[in-house]
């Protein structure tokens, strides 16, 4: 973990935080309730201003942050002044409880607006019917039958599934069965697939890959690619006369031929011209999970972390992908960004609820390390984008886990006005009291677990 990551880090959930508590102290401030603080991070005050009756300040442990409104604490001293928290009706108390959810997921549908005006761009065959160009022979896929030139028609009651929809289906049901409906031909298979838990996240892997052309990404220096003369962009289109339809079918025929010379066919720009090359035994190429485009990107490519893979060819470059890349107007960018914020937001609450019904691991989840790490992965990419659009997601996360029905949380706020409103009635201090002792107590021991797995997943990758 790089001081890079964790200063990119800082500043990304720093913003996201002082977003969120924006919220709650606009609408509280517009409706007549009192702020004594509004803080960035717990604990002892670091350093801050005071204006009129609220003190801005930074506190020592920078792990969220908050707005203190007078009164706001069931445990604290109610006087009856106006100004309370308490004091004011429920619905007032809901704007202000999900004005900083709110601001977290507006915030996240226009920035990711704002970057589809600038650049949009996404893997042509993520939104293609999901024809199945490669199976790993020891994958769920290949054990149901699946075979090359497939069509997945239906999968876990999603009706002609793009290869977007089939990844989700796969990653979010890890040793959960799924129903699988394939044409072959004029024939339709129906079979049952069942994805393994793979990688230290325990996703889930099918073992199929869609057909995509072969794009030459990076390229390692001093070897056989590079020799060649191959240049990243260029596609390979065949090896040895033969068409590939994937670049996973590419490694496992060079794992057969072995130190046999490759004849590549590649195009680049108008020119199509063949090289040779010859590959090369690697006995410490390493990779993190069995997905198809982790895996061959590490065998054909430049190492990587995981179980020990000994004895493998390679010529040298990682797998670029073949991209659809345009900018779109504004109506259009912020139509795109609102469909995937709730898209994303859909498969944020049933991985929630998978995780409760344990379908899938907790490792899942990644905690604060976990970010530091993706950030400091996304800052290294070429260009802005990247960043701002992990930004987005991590904005949209924090907005949506802060709707959960948690008690101290937003949500847990919100369900409590709706349970009183109901009642008729405040539920009494004392329950309230014990509510929250207990939220808190869960919410500690959440965390706890959740950083102990980020420490866990970074020791097992090496």
């Amino acid at each position: 973990m790089s001081l890079i990551s964790l200063i990119y880090a800082a500043i990304i959930l720093g913003f996201m935080i002082l977003i969120h508590e924006f919220g709650h102290f606009a609408v509280a401030k517009l409706l007549g309730v009192r702020v004594e603080q509004f803080a960035i991070g717990f604990g002892k005050r670091l350093v801050g201003f005071r204006r009129g009756e609220t003190d801005y300040r930074i506190n020592a442990m920078p792990l969220g942050g908050y707005v203190k409104m007078s009164g706001e604490n069931p445990m604290d001293q109610r006087t009856g002044d106006p100004a309370e928290f308490l004091s004011h009706p429920r619905w007032h108390r809901f704007l202000i409880a999900i004005a900083g959810p709110t601001m977290n997921i507006a915030f996240a549908v226009l920035l990711l607006a704002g970057v589809y005006m600038v650049r949009y761009e996404y893997p042509v065959y993520l939104d293609q019917p999901a024809v199945v160009g490669y199976v790993d022979p020891d994958s769920p896929a290949a054990k149901i039958g699946v075979e090359r030139g497939d069509r997945i028609v239906h999968i876990d009651g999603i009706e002609n599934p793009t290869w977007q929809q089939v990844d989700l289906r796969d990653l979010l049901n890890p040793n959960q069965p799924l129903s699988v409906v394939l044409q072959r031909g004029d024939q339709k298979i129906q079979k049952q697939l069942v994805p393994e838990a793979v990688t230290v996240n325990e996703i889930g892997w099918a073992g199929w890959a869609p057909q995509t052309p072969i794009i030459v990404g990076a390229i390692e220096p001093q070897m056989p690619a590079a020799k060649a003369g191959l240049k990243t962009g260029d596609k390979i289109v065949a090896v040895d006369g033969k068409s590939v339809t994937s670049l996973a079918e590419m490694v496992e025929s060079m794992q057969q031929t072995k130190n046999k010379p490759l004849n590549l066919t590649l195009v680049r720009g108008s020119q199509k011209f063949d090289v040779t090359v010859q590959p090369v035994l690697d006995q410490s190429v390493y990779t993190q999970q069995k997905g198809w485009r982790h895996f061959v990107a590490k065998v054909v490519g430049l190492g990587g972390n995981g179980p020990h893979i000994e004895n493998h060819w390679r010529i040298g470059f990682t797998g670029g992908e073949d991209l659809k890349v345009t900018r779109l107007g504004p109506a259009e960018a912020f139509s795109k960004s609102l469909s995937e914020n709730k898209g994303y937001s859909v498969m944020l609450l049933e991985l929630v609820g998978k995780l409760l019904q344990h379908k899938v691991s907790l490792r899942t989840v990644s905690g604060p390390i976990g970010i530091v790490q993706q950030v400091g992965e996304a800052a290294q990419e070429k260009g802005s984008i990247p960043l701002l659009q992990l930004t987005a997601a991590i904005s949209l996360n924090l907005g949506i886990f802060n709707l959960l029905p948690i008690p101290i949380m937003d949500g847990g706020v919100i369900l409590l006005l709706f349970i009183e409103t109901l009642m008729r009635r405040d539920i009494s201090l004392p329950v309230k009291e014990r509510i929250y002792q207990a939220a808190f107590v869960f919410l500690v021991l959440f965390a706890a677990m959740v950083i102990y797995n980020d420490i866990l997943k970074t020791v097992q990758s090496p």
